[in-house]
């Protein structure tokens, strides 16, 4: 009777460990978008990117030593490829921080991994999966001039964003497959190399203001190398799709984010877009395939 007691607790607590970690990962994710937009006045968006990767790049570096992994010429082809979807990515979802809430920009990237989700599955229910996300994009993206009209540039930022997400999965499945964990590191390291000169062309010496630092640091282990670190633990922990489940409410953590930091008030038909993009990202990892990977975010 006693051990049988004693193993209840333990495994509830195994249960809810890996689900923890997953919530802090996707809090700290969207507490280090929130940071990140306090640096735009002085190096845009551009800077602030260039100043994330950089300095995410060296911790991860540092931490996982990515020189020790073997590359044959196509995998360090398709590494480069996912490298720059990685830069790409981030520089994109910053640009459209500029003029989009938090939450909303969130909500309109994760259209990516959600048609990689809906792809992976091709089932006849995925029909509904696309239709919620069409009426979550329809609510966002007006077309006509109301009060709770987005800007479009910023909008298609987001969106162009969410295409980079898409190929970040594809081409990161590739190169992870022989390497790990450590191809993070190096598609970190690409992704700073790709977008360096877009910042340095846009801030130029504001890179170098000496109370940027720490900002620049605490966005780079906030955004990259906590949640990354996470996101890995609680994934070798729990189900795939249960990871993939999860991963789903992040527009949420957005929105809140936005909120509780950047004081962006969002109107009830931005809050029902968004929860519409997190009930078909659901949907799609609930009824993808089992052999279909899970979707990992680094914003």
């Amino acid at each position: 009777m006693t051990p049988c007691m004693n193993d209840q607790p333990r495994s509830l607590a195994s249960t809810l460990f890996p689900v923890g970690l997953l919530l802090i990962a996707m809090a700290s994710i969207q507490s280090g978008a929130s940071l990140a937009k306090s640096m735009f006045p002085i190096v845009g968006a551009q800077g602030t990117t260039t100043l994330r990767l950089i300095f995410a790049s060296i911790i991860m570096l540092l931490l996982l030593r990515p020189w020790r992994a073997k590359f044959t010429t196509n995998t360090l082809r398709t590494v480069i490829i996912y490298g720059m979807a990685l830069g790409g990515m981030n520089f994109l979802f910053y640009m459209s921080l500029r003029s989009v809430p938090l939450g909303i920009a969130v909500a309109l990237e994760f259209t990516g991994p959600l048609a990689v989700a809906i792809y992976a599955s091709r089932k006849a229910i995925d029909f509904l999966w696309i239709a919620l996300a069409i009426v979550g994009l329809l609510l966002l993206i007006p077309t006509g001039a109301t009060e709770t009209a987005i800007d479009l540039v910023g909008a298609g930022y987001a969106l162009g964003a969410g295409v980079c997400w898409a190929l970040y999965i594809l081409f990161g499945q590739k190169a992870g497959a022989e390497n790990g964990i450590q191809t993070a590191a190096l598609g970190v390291m690409i992704a700073a190399l790709f977008v360096a000169p877009i910042g340095i062309v846009h801030a130029g010496a504001a890179l170098l203001t000496p109370s940027l630092i720490p900002v620049a640091l605490g966005v780079a282990i906030l955004s990259t190398a906590l949640p990354y670190s996470l996101e890995m633990v609680a994934l070798t922990r729990m189900p795939a799709r249960t990871f993939g489940t999860l991963m789903s409410i992040e527009p949420a953590f957005g929105a809140l984010s936005g909120l509780l930091f950047l004081h962006e008030y969002l109107s009830l038909s931005q809050w029902t877009a968004i929860a519409c993009i997190i009930l078909a990202s659901v949907g799609a990892t609930m009824t993808m395939r089992r052999e279909a990977k899970p979707i990992v975010a680094v914003d």
